[in-house]
């Protein structure tokens, strides 16, 4: 009775141990500066004169995760740049519907949150293109003169099934130096 009940309380460990990091992969810059988490499945694909790094989904293959790294100021801290509010919504016109693009999109949500001593703000977007709508988050943080924006993307149709899974593959941006 005892080896069954501690063969089960083992088993129940194992399975919540291997559900937490199921489904995901690690990821590190060459250069050691940051890592991540992508889902299982996706493969990096190499864009020239885009993202400095695109993963995406073999399956859905418009489900997207992408980093871009763009030159601020060394002496800025994230909240030089503004508010997590006016940031989302500087990212919105300039990089996700900037005007002519034929796209539209909704700052849905800002957040600001701290995570190692730095402050991330996590953004959430709805985005209208003109044959079907998609869902974006994306986190921004600032470090020596760099602002990361880390995104993940699917069409709006999958949004509710891949949710809980884009917020933890978002959230997992770290900064290692």
């Amino acid at each position: 009775m005892i080896r069954g009940l501690v063969a089960l309380l083992l088993a129940v460990s194992l399975v919540g141990c291997s559900a937490a990091a199921a489904g995901l992969n690690s990821f590190q810059s060459p250069d050691g500066r940051y890592a991540f988490l992508y889902p299982t499945g996706w493969t990096r694909v190499q864009v020239s004169g885009g993202p400095q790094v695109v993963f995406h989904d073999l399956i859905n293959s418009d489900e997207t995760l992408s980093l871009v790294v763009s030159q601020v100021d060394a002496d800025d801290d994230l909240s030089d740049l503004g508010s997590a509010v006016a940031v989302g919504e500087r990212l919105r016109r300039t990089v996700i519907a900037p005007e002519g693009s034929g796209r539209a999109a909704e700052l849905l949500q800002a957040d600001e949150r701290l995570q190692g001593g730095r402050r991330f703000y996590d953004l959430e977007y709805a985005v209208h293109l003109q044959d079907r709508d998609r869902h974006e988050l994306a986190t921004v943080v600032v470090d020596r003169g760099r602002l990361y924006t880390f995104a993940a993307s699917t069409n709006e149709i999958r949004w509710p099934r891949v949710k809980d899974l884009f917020h933890q593959v978002v959230t997992s941006f770290t900064l290692l130096v």
